[in-house]
């Protein structure tokens, strides 16, 4: 099923019994990011807070922060599930015969379907505020964390074109709410928003900008989804619903949003502008540190009459974005296969917060097969920020974490495989030697071949026979030996 919008979506986790609804008074500032925190902590339902200190507007948060719900967000009912609707468009083959083609007729219709679609008007702007009604102040934004420096905008669909080609980015960036009508806009250097500021920059233009805050949750996801260069994430989103984002063109600026959205601000960054943004407690469960960056001037406000103003809240995991990671891993998957043909699966344990530790198992093929996986990862997209990766057979379980620790380390010698780079690394790893550049390693945890150097022979793992384990699964419950997990 696609939801069409916020509110369908939180209808539907309000009957599945996953949605709370806080009526007592709460404040946005550090209070309802330690009951979000606690509750995502604890498996806990999505929350919708219904008295907020200071705003009439009503808070949605860890509406993903779930497998069960990111699934039910997404329209699927397993991971298996999209790798099957994904393999046709991955690997296509020609109808044979004149029945065959009939059979893909309707394939081709639903494909169509998918693309955005301009319409005159949408819900999101049933309110229009401008000049001197502007006023973000109104919004219920979090304040998250002790050390932030104010109000920040965590889960925002910014949206731009290109200033050559016309073509449309939607990408999730923080924006801190200065006062009334400005914000930060974090764009990050290696992000496509920032790619096109740089145009703009280059050509002294001001870059309109909108952001849409609420949108359908295929759309949210979209945002944060890695997509390859020229794949627009309002078509990417069309694919997740099986049909088209409506979208209507802002009223102040000539960018796309989306029609079904809940809130959306529109304005400008006039290019060089700079202003100190941070602290932010972010997502590695650090503090990202102040710094300069360019400044959003907000030119309107449009809105639905009884909105609903979505957000989160990143920390120390597990946190809501490390179900959105755990998507991006699983959806992006086959795609990842089909660059890199030797993977089997690939895993970021939420611990490793994204970038910081990603397992991978592969066909093992010939001698320093690893080492091309971990040359080929670190070349791709934004795979190329990885900080560690450790490469292990196709036999290993890679979710079985102390399994894989075992693993690991047993079957490494330390001088002869692993392998130090240098590079482009995340905007916030404050750890890096310089911003955006610093260090990364690769693990070779496969078996070694004599091919490889290693002459001495490599050891069986223990593991009992097949015939021994069913004859004692068959007269256990005879035992009497009770086993806690």
């Amino acid at each position: 099923m696609a939801f069409r919008n916020l509110a369908e979506f939180l209808r539907a986790l309000e009957a599945d019994g996953e949605l709370v609804r806080v009526r007592r008074e709460v404040s946005p500032r550090l209070e309802i990011a330690e009951i979000a925190d606690r509750a995502v902590k604890g498996d806990g339902p999505a929350l919708l807070f219904e008295n907020v200190t200071g705003s009439s507007i009503p808070v949605a948060i860890n509406l993903f922060a779930a497998r069960r719900r990111t699934l039910r967000a997404l329209g699927i009912r397993s991971w298996e599930e999209w790798d099957a609707r994904l393999e046709p468009l991955l690997d296509p083959q020609p109808p044979e015969g004149f029945v065959e083609k009939l059979k893909a007729i309707p394939k081709l219709t639903d494909l169509a379907g998918i693309f955005p679609k301009t319409v005159r008007s949408g819900p999101c702007q049933e309110v229009v505020e401008t000049g001197e009604a502007v006023d973000l102040t109104k919004l219920p934004v979090l304040t998250c964390w002790p050390q932030d420096a104010g109000p920040f905008i965590t889960l925002p669909l910014v949206i731009t074109r290109d200033p050559a080609t016309r073509k449309v980015n939607a990408g999730v960036y923080r924006m801190q709410v200065f006062d009334r009508n400005t914000t930060g806009m974090h764009w990050q250097k290696h992000k496509d928003g920032a790619g096109q500021a740089r145009g703009y920059e280059r050509e002294g233009r001001r870059m309109e900008v909108a952001v849409a805050i609420g949108a359908d949750p295929a759309t949210v996801f979209s945002g944060v989804a890695p997509l390859p260069p020229g794949i627009s994430e309002f078509l990417f989103a069309g694919f997740l619903r099986g049909e088209g984002v409506p979208l209507v063109s802002g009223k102040t600026v000539d960018v796309p949003v989306p029609a079904e959205a809940e809130i959306v601000l529109e304005g400008y960054v006039e290019p060089g502008e700079r202003r100190r943004e941070g602290p932010f407690g972010d997502h590695t469960g650090f503090y990202s540190l102040d710094d300069d960056f360019p400044v959003l001037h907000v030119t309107a406000v449009t809105r639905r009459r009884e909105p609903v103003y979505l957000t989160t809240i990143v920390g120390k995991p597990p946190m809501e974005d490390g179900f959105l990671g755990e998507a991006v891993e699983r959806l992006f998957l086959p795609l990842v296969r089909r660059m890199i043909p030797e993977l089997v699966d690939m895993h970021l344990p939420v611990e490793g917060i994204f970038h910081n530790l990603m397992l991978v198992s592969i066909d093992k093929r010939y001698p320093g097969h690893a080492r091309k996986t971990m040359h080929a990862i670190w070349g791709t997209g934004q795979m190329m920020f990885t900080k560690t990766i450790v490469v292990f057979d196709r036999d290993a379980n890679l979710r079985d974490l102390p399994g894989m620790l075992w693993r690991a380390l047993t079957a490494i010698d330390p001088e002869r495989d692993i392998e130090f780079v240098h590079g482009p690394v995340d905007e916030l790893d404050f750890a890096a030697r310089l911003p955006c550049y610093g260090s990364k390693m690769g693990i070779d945890a496969t078996r070694k071949w004599k091919e490889e150097g290693f002459t001495r022979r490599w050891p069986d793992e223990i593991v009992m026979s097949e015939e021994v384990r069913r004859r004692i699964d068959a007269i256990w419950p005879e035992l009497g030996i009770r086993l806690q997990r």
